[in-house]
């Protein structure tokens, strides 16, 4: 199976920092509010997800979730996490820390298309 979402290096030392602070996290791609379209991170559950959003995965065991109208944007690329310096305007964990996460993303290959982990969706 080929992943629909990764993290660089940088990022997963910045979730493990989260994680010992706030416990279990998860991700939610942000659909234009606030800086736009980027990850955000947050305490597992305090953002709401609902049926018009879709689970592509995980990132050091933090589930990333992204609304299913924007994933038809998306659905064709791979999202790559990573961090950068600076602070955005969003709601997301790492913004007091003066960093903030970005998805860097690449077209899927050919080879890689048919073979791409399931989407998951909300549980009742």
């Amino acid at each position: 199976m080929v992943a629909r979402v990764s993290a660089s290096d940088e990022a997963k030392a910045v979730i493990a920092q989260l994680k010992q602070r706030f416990g279990d996290l998860m991700f939610h791609q942000s659909g234009g509010c606030c800086d736009g379209s980027q990850p955000m991170c947050f305490e597992k559950g305090d953002f709401k997800i609902g049926y018009s959003d879709v689970c592509l995965g995980s990132i050091e065991d933090c589930e990333f979730w992204m609304n299913k109208d924007q994933f038809e944007y998306w659905q064709f690329t791979h999202l790559h996490i990573d961090v950068t310096p600076g602070r955005g305007s969003s709601f997301s964990l790492e913004i007091p820390m003066g960093i903030r996460f970005i998805t860097k993303s690449r077209v899927f290959t050919d080879d890689e298309l048919p073979n791409l982990a399931p989407l998951q969706y909300k549980e009742d």
